[in-house]
């Protein structure tokens, strides 16, 4: 049984989400531990909640390698096969992606590389997008940038709001995550360049 770190700063909707499907059997994996550097983090008392390995690593004041190596630390202590960033508000330094190279997946409210960084949702009706959507991707040192391991497409509607918008991606995003962690945690995942590349497989089911 290989084990998952969930790094998350806010809510972790995406965090509950893989709590479930894991819970389900649906991903093959166990939840080796939830890492938040914010005390408060609802996501961080939802993990306490559920009975898992919760640790709050305070951010404030050190600089960011420094920090990273304590949630490095932290993670290896945990003997984490897969980390899975859920609403985790920091850039990683070059340092944790080389102790963990191509281990470490985000999730993106917008179809990368359009609209990356903050606000995607708000970008994407900015500049008229009528389409949008989420992407996982494998985590590099730049922001993200990473190979794409899965994406979903959200129409944009007249009406929406970001908020709306955000809403119907937030469904997408719990839905897709769980397929990438599968698809790493089996070994379905062949990277050239930049290209992520994916053997057949049905979510779901025994690889």
């Amino acid at each position: 049984m290989k084990n998952l770190g969930i790094l998350l700063s806010g809510r972790g909707s995406n965090f509950e989400a893989i709590a479930r499907n894991v819970a389900a059997g649906k991903i093959p994996a166990k939840i080796a531990v939830v890492v938040s550097n914010r005390e408060e983090a609802p996501g961080l008392a939802r993990a306490r909640e559920m009975g898992l390995t919760a640790r709050f690593i305070p951010s404030k004041g050190k600089e960011r390698e420094a920090y990273d190596r304590d949630v490095v630390a932290a993670l290896e202590e945990a003997q984490v096969d897969l980390v899975c960033l859920a609403g985790f508000m920091r850039i990683l330094s070059p340092y944790f992606i080389r102790a963990f190279p191509r281990r470490i997946l985000n999730i993106h409210p917008a179809l990368l590389p359009a609209f990356p960084g903050l606000d995607a949702q708000k970008q994407a009706l900015e500049y008229g997008a009528k389409f949008s959507g989420c992407t996982v991707h494998i985590v590099d040192e730049g922001v993200d940038t990473g190979p794409i391991v899965c994406q979903a497409v959200v129409p944009v509607l007249d009406d929406d709001t970001a908020e709306t918008l955000a809403a119907r991606i937030l469904k997408e995003e719990h839905r897709i995550y769980s397929q990438a962690i599968c698809l790493m945690l089996e070994d379905k995942v062949r990277i050239e360049g930049r290209r992520a590349l994916i053997t057949p497989w049905k979510y779901g089911q025994t690889p």
